[in-house]
């Protein structure tokens, strides 16, 4: 542990001046916060033999207000707006062409993807031989890879990242406004002409608007702490106006409320809240950036985001893992009724047991994650790209939605794998397509 805690402090050491450390901060931080949100939401009750699931939401519905703190992936698309846009003026200052650009973001994004997937598959296989029935792998599966939903539409929007770059710098906040009418419109469908299929699409027009708040922070265009405060207390204010008067429900995370969420669909209420997020967090940038300097916070930033990726997909892995351990220990852990006293005063242990798992975990698989392209591989065309990302993201949406073993159609969830690795084939990631 120490030669990696020295290696990130070598590291930090090292940082240009110019680097805006506390985009990266800020990743860290929100990746630690969905991680820790995820693993206290998870209720799990083992009583007389039997495991019963269940969320917190649910089982103590006064808990759902947590969820304004704890959904911070308006933040994970924030940042890549940033992140995307100094990308992409690098790329532009080395006449690196989209190809080239987007080949070394798929490589970073999708190649520990494939190793959490292709884990699970094997698993999957595994479990079937060993006569577990197909709803506990379905259920197993889907719980591990809720993660992944994430990257179904983050690897849409980088593909789309240099011509929403490109729109931003020629109409700036036009632009933006022109993903949140789209955003409001498909709310109105969805509610008001009961058009619920159209909702899907804000996937795109809610997570692009946000993205587009990244473009405006690299640009400095949000004007003075004073200001930002205002968008963030206007922002707050809509969001309190859109659910305590209007239709939406309180949780910003999952679907308590029954056939209805803010996220699955993505409902205008997040992007909301981004704005919400996005103000205090940008009003605090300066004291924050001189707090950076300092080494021992910054070093420990870098450690946390060389191996972000693996432990965000790895997380609820993990967790499943020792669900199902303790299960077969006679539940031990899993003996306290959700949202007891008793429960409520052993999450701070349950979460730092599972943090002391996922640690060891991370650090093994993380070189996959900074495993950079090499030097000399040949750079697919940019068509050839586009299509594998799309045949990624939509196997990536299916076993997200469904998991393993437990589709709706016969060998959906095979279909979906394949998908995958045709995809990651097809765009280079994968050898085999030349």
């Amino acid at each position: 542990m120490m030669s990696i805690w020295s290696q990130a402090k070598d590291l930090a050491a090292k940082t240009p001046e110019e680097r805006n450390r506390y985009v990266d901060f800020l990743r860290a931080v929100s990746i630690l916060a969905v991680i820790t949100g995820h693993w206290l939401i998870v209720a799990l009750y083992y009583q007389d033999g039997s495991l019963t699931p269940g969320t917190l939401l649910r089982i103590q519905p006064d808990t759902q207000w947590l969820t304004w703190l704890f959904q911070v992936m308006p933040i994970f698309f924030i940042v890549g707006g940033y992140a995307n846009a100094v990308s992409l003026e690098s790329a532009r200052r080395r006449e690196i062409g989209y190809a080239g650009w987007l080949a070394a973001r798929l490589n970073r994004l999708v190649t520990p993807l494939l190793a959490l997937l292709l884990g699970w598959a094997i698993f999957a296989v595994l479990l079937y031989f060993w006569d577990v029935s197909s709803g506990v792998i379905g259920l197993a599966s889907r719980a591990a890879l809720i993660p992944i939903w994430f990257l179904a539409i983050y690897i849409m929007v980088v593909v789309l990242a240099p011509a929403t770059y490109k729109a931003w710098r020629r109409w700036g906040f036009a632009s933006f406004w022109v993903f949140v009418a789209g955003g409001v419109l498909v709310d109105a469908l969805f509610f008001m002409a009961d058009l619920r299929w159209a909702g899907w699409s804000n996937y795109f027009w809610v997570w692009l608007a946000v993205h587009h708040l990244g473009y405006a922070w690299r640009d400095g265009r949000m004007g003075s702490p004073a200001r930002l405060l205002t968008y963030s207390a206007l922002g707050l204010l809509v969001l309190v106006l859109l659910i305590f008067m209007g239709p939406y429900p309180l949780a910003m995370v999952g679907s308590p409320d029954e056939g209805l969420s803010n996220t699955a669909p993505p409902k205008i209420t997040l992007l909301a809240l981004a704005i919400v997020q996005f103000g205090l967090l940008l009003a605090i940038e300066k004291p924050m950036r001189r707090r950076l300097s300092g080494l021992r916070v910054w070093a420990a930033t870098v450690l946390i985001n060389s191996m972000i990726m693996t432990v965000y997909l790895w997380h609820l892995t993990v967790m499943v893992i020792v669900v199902s351990l303790a299960y077969l220990a006679g539940g031990v852990g899993l003996e306290f009724e959700p949202g007891s006293s008793g429960w409520w005063l052993t999450r701070p242990l349950w979460i730092g047991f599972l943090y002391a798992v996922l640690l060891p975990a991370a650090l093994l698989l993380a070189p996959l994650e900074r495993r950079a392209r090499a030097p000399d591989a040949a750079v697919p065309a940019a068509a050839r790209q586009v299509g594998g990302a799309v045949l990624i993201c939509l196997g990536v949406a299916l076993l997200a939605l469904f998991g393993f073993g437990n589709a709706p159609l016969p060998y959906l969830d095979i279909a979906a794998f394949l998908m995958v690795v045709a995809g990651a084939t097809l765009s280079g990631l994968l050898p085999g397509f030349k």
